[in-house]
């Protein structure tokens, strides 16, 4: 896949099939999409085009609203793109003066003058332009005159999937990862690199890994203990993970920490990805280190009981 973030650095193409949406979490939904995209691409001996935006439009739109959570970095998504066989990506800077295209001069810039679109695959609810005033009806009016053929992904087949970013971000903050799996195709994951912590856990017998992300607006999990895989440079490693304050060390901030199963090793500046298999219980207060070590054990079992 080739990634381009300037429209002046776009390619001439002969036979762009196109999409295009913020696609976060790139879930179930997306990938019906997607995988439209790239047989109409297949089918028109074309090149399969996907447009996104980064930073999320809602962080641009409305910057004093902090609430909102993503899915996916750019970064992740990028690969996850990738990894499903898009030939292009088109990753547009969204700025307040971009949110002020009309829908005919979006079309007209980019779907048109730039890309040359022949033919535009979308959802049914998908909108673009300012105030998100163009969609199928108008694109499907005016198609004619574009010059380029829509295609709308239709409402029942999106609609029996059940799934949207939101339900995914909703089942996350409630711990329940087998649900966001689900919905994504695959396991939830963090990335995040591995900093210096209270060294703590070594003392224990648990030594953690303590990880920062780097995006701020990457959606963490309900505060609890996970089963886990964890992707390192070294390889992949079983563990459990705990997200929390760490209460029975009277612990005040979140961390996320995780305790990898076999490893001997040094992690410290490395860069891991969790992969999320299993909500095993909420963090607790205990009575002491010596309870706390108990329920680790207990905690060890329960994972490598769903990690296989």
């Amino acid at each position: 896949m080739i990634v381009i973030r300037e429209l002046s650095q776009f390619p001439a193409l002969s036979q762009a099939v196109v999409t295009s949406g913020t696609f976060d979490g790139v879930h179930v939904g997306h990938q019906k999409i997607l995988s439209r995209l790239i047989e109409a691409a297949r089918q028109d001996q074309g090149q399969s085009v996907v447009i996104t935006y980064w930073p999320h439009p809602r962080t641009v739109l409305r910057p004093e609203d902090d609430s909102l959570r993503l899915l996916s970095t750019v970064e992740e998504r990028i690969e996850a793109l990738r990894a499903f066989g898009v030939d292009y990506l088109l990753l547009l800077p969204f700025t307040k003066e971009f949110a002020q295209l009309s829908s005919e001069e979006y079309i007209q810039q980019i779907l048109i003058k730039t890309i040359r679109t022949k033919k535009l695959v979308i959802g049914y609810d998908h909108r673009f332009g300012k105030n998100r005033e163009g969609g199928f009806d108008y694109l499907q009016q005016n198609a004619s005159r574009y010059g380029f053929v829509v295609e709308e992904i239709p409402r029942q087949d999106v609609d029996a999937i059940g799934v949207s970013s939101s339900k995914i971000r909703t089942a996350l903050e409630k711990g329940d990862v087998a649900t966001a799996a689900k919905y994504l195709g695959r396991p939830y994951a963090l990335t995040g690199t591995v900093v210096t912590g209270k060294q703590l856990g070594r003392t224990i017998g648990f030594p953690t890994a303590n990880l920062e992300l780097p995006e701020k607006l990457k959606l963490v999990p309900a505060q609890g203990v996970y089963a886990v895989q964890v992707q390192t440079s070294s390889g992949t490693y079983k563990g459990m993970l705990n997200i929390g304050t760490r209460p029975t060390v009277n612990g005040t901030s979140q961390t996320i920490e995780v305790h990898l199963f076999d490893f001997n090793g040094d992690l410290y500046g490395q860069d891991l990805t969790l992969s999320f298999a299993s909500y095993l219980r909420p963090e607790q207060k205990f009575s002491g280190l010596d309870a706390l070590i108990a329920q680790l054990r207990l905690d060890r079992t329960a994972a490598l009981q769903v990690l296989g």
